[in-house]
């Protein structure tokens, strides 16, 4: 039987210009019957033996599993992560953030690539808080970074923040983690959101960098004098062409600034330097400024003392997290708190006193 019949509706004459045909169900072969088959949910053995191996299909699996909001799923993140620790902490771990317009894809396609053909095995994370907005995230950053993408010793992965800065601080950590059990020896971590992302990834990084543009006078009246005392380095981007003498300016003036400045790093002074990304030049100089920074901040103890203060404030914060969805996913909260709202923004009620009155209510239904 020919696989498509005509329809029983159909005009009984062999009219050839009927156009519509029913096709018959056949039976799926076994190939087609496999892709419909759940996959198997990995064990931790094999997510721990496949991220170790560096298979980049297991770590984005890996990676995906610890940015679930299950509470299974969270439950065996933390036993992978247990067991990949020991493999942690060998990366150099560099944040990169910059004005819009700075051209932070450029750079850090570039930047990768350079460190990828040195031999290097390069991360890109990105932290992107703003998502919360919207429930989404920056997901562009392969599209953007074409080259970089493909390169076999590099890693792009863009993750949502999960609707908190919480969630953004933990995600990215444990991302981190499972990168550098992986074998990635460079992380670049590239801000997506503005504000406080800048705090938070000077809280996970050993270098910092900020990417602006020429017209220093113009940029830094926008610009927040807390950024610039949380960066080791500033760069001026897009010194090529009738823009390299601007950059240079543009150079001159921010060091001349800088010098006033408190400085993020003890020990270190943060300088302005002026790179091309789009032409590649500067790149090398930029790494080796890097390299200094390490060789200097671990010859002091300022390298391994920050990264144990890194570890206390990152306890600190999931302390605060977890506090705060235990809190407002408790029951008595969730159906009081509607009232009180009304009663503050209706002038009722004081605030401390609904907070109060709030917290007093938790307390007694959490014994």
């Amino acid at each position: 039987m020919n696989k498509y019949d005509r329809p029983e509706w159909a005009p009984d004459e062999n009219n050839e210009a009927f156009a519509t045909y029913v096709r018959k169900e056949e039976p799926l072969s076994s190939s087609m019957k496999k892709r419909w088959v759940k996959r198997k949910e990995r064990s931790i053995s094999e997510y721990v033996e496949g991220v170790l191996a560096s298979d980049r299909t297991i770590l984005a699996q890996a990676i995906t599993l610890v940015e679930s909001n299950a509470e299974r799923h969270m439950a065996m993140a933390q036993q992978l992560l247990q067991q990949l620790l020991p493999h942690t902490g060998n990366s150099l771990r560099i944040g990169i953030t910059g004005v819009p317009g700075a051209g932070k894809s450029t750079f850090i396609e570039a930047f990768g690539t350079f460190l990828c053909e040195r031999g290097h095995r390069v991360a890109v994370l990105a932290v992107d808080p703003s998502s919360s907005l919207t429930g989404g995230s920056i997901l562009g950053d392969k599209t953007r970074m074409e080259q970089l993408a493909r390169h076999p010793r590099a890693f792009i992965r863009p993750s949502p923040s999960g609707g908190t800065l919480g969630g953004v601080h933990r995600k990215t950590r444990e991302t981190m983690l499972l990168c550098e059990a992986a074998g990635y020896d460079v992380i670049l971590i590239e801000t997506v959101g503005v504000g406080q992302s800048e705090g938070m990834v000077r809280g996970m990084v050993d270098f910092f960098l900020l990417l602006a543009l020429t017209g220093a006078g113009d940029e830094l009246q926008g610009m927040k004098k807390g950024i610039m005392e949380l960066v080791d380095a500033i760069v001026i981007n897009k010194a090529d062409g009738d823009n390299k003498k601007r950059a240079e300016l543009a150079k001159a003036e921010y060091n001349q600034i800088l010098h006033y400045l408190r400085h993020a790093t003890k020990g270190w002074e943060t300088k302005a330097y002026t790179c091309s990304a789009l032409l590649g030049e500067g790149i090398a100089e930029i790494w080796d400024v890097i390299q200094q920074f390490i060789e200097v901040t671990k010859k002091s103890g300022v390298f391994m003392e920050r990264r144990r203060m890194q570890m206390k404030d990152w306890l600190y914060a999931m302390i605060k997290d977890y506090l705060e969805t235990s809190f407002f996913a408790h029951p008595i909260v969730k159906q009081t708190l509607p009232s009180l709202e009304r009663e503050v923004m209706d002038g009722k009620q004081p605030v401390t006193m609904a907070v109060q009155q709030l917290i007093e209510q938790y307390e007694r239904g959490a014994r």
